[in-house]
C-alpha cells in the first residue's frame, strides 16, 4: 500500500506566531498585522516564486526587526513539534513494508533543513515537495505530478492531510483520503485499521 503524508499538523505541529515573535523590538506596534502579512506570502514562497533571500529580506522589513538573515532561519525553522503518535504509525507502516511518501506545501528553509533535524523522516521512501515542483496544494497540478512522478493508483493510495482543501482535492482524484485532526489521533487510527484491513480482502 502506498501513503501520501502532509507534515504541517500531521507529522509536525508547527507554531509560526510564538517564535517570529521573538524576532520583534521590544514595543513594535501592529504585530499580528505584520505576521499576518509574513504569512500571506507564505503560498508564493513555498511555490518557489519567491527564493529564500528575496523573502528573508522582504519578511525582516515588514516585522521592522534588525535580525540578521541567519536569526530569522532560526526562528523560521523552530516553529515545529514532533507528532509523536502519528510518527508511532509511520514506524510500523515503514515496518510493514508499505511505500510512504511525503506531500508537502513547504519551502527552501524548511527543506531539507527538517531531514537533519528530524531523522525520522528517512523512513519516507520519496517525497512531492511543494517549492521543488512549482505548485501547491490544493491545486490540482502537485497531485498529477505526484500521480506521475511516483506511478501512483490513486483508488490504492491513502493520503493524510489536516486542510479539508486539500482533501477535497485528493478525493475528487480518487484518493481514499483522511483529514487528520491532531486532537483525535484515535479517529485516525480506527480509519487506518478498516482501510488496511479492507486492502487485504
Amino acid at each position: 500500500m502506498t501513503f501520501l503524508f502532509d507534515i504541517g499538523r500531521v507529522l509536525l505541529d508547527f507554531d509560526f506566531e510564538s517564535s517570529l515573535t521573538r524576532l520583534l523590538p521590544p514595543g513594535t506596534p501592529d504585530v499580528t498585522a505584520r505576521l499576518t502579512r509574513l504569512l500571506e506570502r507564505k503560498d508564493e514562497f513555498e511555490t518557489g516564486r519567491i527564493d529564500v533571500e528575496s523573502y528573508v529580506t522582504w519578511a525582516l522589513d515588514v516585522l521592522g526587526s534588525d535580525a540578521t538573515p541567519a536569526e530569522f532561519h532560526h526562528a523560521w525553522q523552530q516553529i515545529f513539534t514532533p507528532n509523536e503518535p502519528m510518527w508511532e504509525c509511520v514506524r510500523k507502516l515503514s515496518a510493514d513494508g508499505h511505500r510512504l511518501i511525503l506531500f508537502s506545501n513547504i519551502n527552501g528553509i524548511h527543506y531539507p533543513w527538517i531531514f537533519e533535524e528530524f531523522p525520522q523522516f528517512s523512513l519516507f521512501d520519496d517525497g512531492v515537495i511543494s517549492f521543488l515542483t512549482g505548485s501547491i496544494k490544493p491545486y490540482p497540478e502537485i497531485y498529477q505530478y505526484a500521480i506521475d512522478t511516483h506511478s501512483l493508483d490513486p483508488a490504492n493510495t491513502l493520503y493524510i492531510d489536516d486542510l479539508p482543501q486539500n482533501i477535497a482535492t485528493g478525493r475528487e482524484l480518487g484518493f481514499r483520503t483522511w483529514q487528520y485532526d491532531l486532537k483525535d489521533h484515535a479517529a485516525f487510527e480506527s480509519w487506518l485499521s478498516t482501510e488496511l484491513s479492507e486492502s487485504k480482502l
